[in-house]
């Protein structure tokens, strides 16, 4: 098969989808890689490093004219135009946030595999998860950083000093983003409060994290108490494939003091907080009622030498299935591949997508196919 590797345009996204060692299994193997020039120079990897892996480095419509596209971050609308009936696109997709995508890519009739939806029997989302650890642990450092007073924040030390009190972290989901965020919140010596709606998943995590640690059954009236007296908040709350639910209202925000953070690592699904929007690496925050919102819908990008080879040691194996058999029959084969389908012969194959839009109807996979 042939496999491109186009360069991400997304604001200050330095990952690649690719590494040169991935890129050596696949061309031995006996696929053929085209790598766009620069694609990974913001993970400091060199065109020459590629080439020497038997990568062909190429301009980027030819990267995009391959037979499989893989990719870190969705398509953006200057590269619309590269989508096609003829292509299979394996990235991050995050659809049901974004309409306008969804509609390009189906009115295309591109094949587009969602890296965040690939779920296993168990449940878990295996090319999710490590862009979760990132976040999650990312989100700490962020959240201390803005709290910083020429920042805008409180000017509190997110563990304090003796005889002061650390600062108090809300995290909101226990899931793989919450979970690195209250590993890295303790380890600073912070107060941290964790919601979540699972009894098994708190009993689990007040067993596993110790220090100043406490958990919480999630509710609307438990997240506007926790929340009000927070410094810093995290919100780390996913539903699979679908839009995040905004668990923390503006009514809350308006309750909050003034200077603490918010840190919404949702955003990529919509966000988690009513007053979140995507921002970006150039400009990341902005204040509402007072309050530091940080919404960097790409936040592992700030740290492209971890994040590339974190995904790509989770995506490889998939991609390689994908070159060795083919689009059809690698989801036949696996069902999690075939749990990651979100669009096919211009339908729409996720239900948690089409349940997002109005105008928009689910078709079963089988069906699409």
């Amino acid at each position: 098969m042939i496999i491109g590797v186009p360069k991400e345009i997304k604001d200050n996204e330095y990952r690649v989808s690719m590494t040169p060692a991935g890129t050596h299994e696949l061309v031995d193997a006996g696929h053929t890689v085209l790598v766009e020039t620069g694609a990974g120079t913001g993970s400091h990897f060199a065109d020459s490093d590629y080439e020497a892996a038997g990568a062909k480095i190429v301009s980027r419509d030819e990267a995009w004219g391959a037979e499989m596209v893989i990719k870190v971050k969705e398509p953006l609308p200057d590269e619309y135009q590269f989508l096609r009936p003829d292509l299979l696109l394996f990235t991050y997709l995050h659809l049901a946030a974004n309409e306008k995508l969804t509609k390009a890519m189906l009115k295309s009739g591109v094949t587009g595999v969602a890296y965040e939806t690939v779920e296993l029997p168990d449940g878990s989302l295996p090319l999710l998860i490590p862009m979760s650890e990132v976040a999650g642990r990312m989100s700490i450092q962020i959240g201390a950083q803005y709290l910083e007073r020429f920042e805008g924040g409180r000017g509190k030390l997110l563990g304090g000093i003796t005889g002061v009190k650390p600062a108090n972290v809300v995290i909101i989901g226990g899931g793989i983003v919450g979970t690195n965020a209250a590993q890295m919140a303790l380890g600073m010596g912070a107060s941290v409060t964790m919601l979540d709606i699972s009894l098994p998943r708190l009993r689990q995590l007040d067993a596993t994290l110790h220090g100043r640690f406490v958990t919480w059954v999630s509710s609307p009236l438990h997240i506007a108490r926790a929340v009000e007296k927070a410094d810093l908040v995290i919100g780390g709350v996913l539903v699979k494939g679908a839009k995040a639910p905004k668990l923390v209202t503006r009514e809350m925000i308006s309750t909050m003091k003034e200077g603490s953070v918010i840190v919404d690592v949702a955003v990529d699904q919509g966000g988690c907080v009513e007053t979140t929007h995507a921002t970006t690496h150039s400009d990341p925050v902005y204040f509402v009622d007072g309050v530091l919102h940080y919404g960097v819908a790409n936040m592992p990008g700030a740290v492209p030498r971890t994040s590339t080879y974190g995904l790509v040691a989770a995506t490889l194996p998939y991609v390689k299935k994908f070159a060795k058999m083919g689009f059809k029959d690698a989801i036949a084969a696996d069902k999690a591949l075939a749990l990651g389908v979100n669009v096919v012969n211009g339908k729409l194959t996720y239900k948690a997508v089409a349940d997002a839009f109005d105008d928009l109807a689910y078709t079963p996979l089988a069906e699409a196919l």
